[in-house]
């Protein structure tokens, strides 16, 4: 499978489990449970999509030779 395309879709899933989460631990405001749930997903897609982060980059840098 293409490399952006389960980079972009692992970040997607960050972001929903973020939010579901972050919903069930008391955040009912929309705004302040959108901009947590893009701060928290953030963190941990630098955190845990490393790998994802390189495929992409090296699919990339193969491209624009």
């Amino acid at each position: 499978m293409h490399p952006v395309i389960v980079y972009t879709a692992s970040r997607a899933g960050l972001l929903i489990v973020s939010l579901g989460v972050l919903y069930i631990l008391g955040l009912r405001q929309p705004l302040v449970l959108l901009i947590a749930a893009f701060l928290v997903s953030g963190v941990a897609s630098y955190v845990l999509l490393s790998k994802q982060r390189d495929a992409v980059s090296e699919r990339i840098t193969k491209n624009r030779e």
